[in-house]
């Protein structure tokens, strides 16, 4: 899976991504969503991810 972006101007901070996978995001001190781990190969994982990114109001995750 191509790495995973999170534009910290776009992200409003609602925690959906962090709930959907929080071994993947976590909130800042910010109170913005950041990576803190790759899936590394791992299928259930990057679908997590994937849902993710499509559940963000925002559109601020990315995987480049």
């Amino acid at each position: 899976m191509p790495k995973i972006i999170v534009d910290p101007v776009k992200c409003i901070g609602c925690g959906l991504c962090v709930s959907i996978i929080d071994k993947v995001f976590k909130m800042n001190e910010q109170g913005k969503s950041e990576v803190i781990s790759e899936c590394g190969g791992d299928g259930e994982c990057e679908g997590k991810v994937k849902e993710a990114i499509e559940s963000c109001p925002v559109q601020a995750i990315s995987n480049e």
